[in-house]
């Protein structure tokens, strides 16, 4: 496998993970971090995905490599509670950022627009 599967199969694996923290038929799990994100409900990642948002433009304007590194993963992470929360996948991501590939970000946002009408 290649390096760059890796990387995507990493993400499916936490994904993975992640399904198996939330709350089952009516019973709640609080033995995990993420498992008390999932019964707090959408507030609870929601503003960490704000924090995590703030703290990595915080990093950037400090222009610390590591920090960047780090404030991206939690990003990333939260972002990964919040799909799995609404039953999405990593590869739903990728399958939209494949679709835009080699598109404008102009043109891409122009369609997007014309769709909402």
């Amino acid at each position: 496998m290649n390096n760059h599967n890796h990387h995507i199969e990493i993400l499916s694996r936490i994904a993975n993970t992640l399904e198996t923290r939330k709350p089952k038929e009516g019973i709640t799990n609080n033995k995990s971090y993420v498992s008390e994100l999932f019964n707090k409900g959408p507030d609870s990642f929601l503003k960490k995905i704000g924090e995590e948002a703030t703290e990595l433009v915080m990093a950037a304007k400090d222009g610390i490599p590591q920090r960047i590194i780090s404030e991206t993963a939690d990003l990333w992470f939260h972002s990964l509670v919040l799909l799995s929360y609404y039953n999405l996948r990593p590869e739903d991501i990728m399958l939209e950022l494949e679709k835009r590939e080699g598109i404008s970000g102009i043109e891409e946002k122009a369609m997007r627009n014309s769709n909402k009408t």
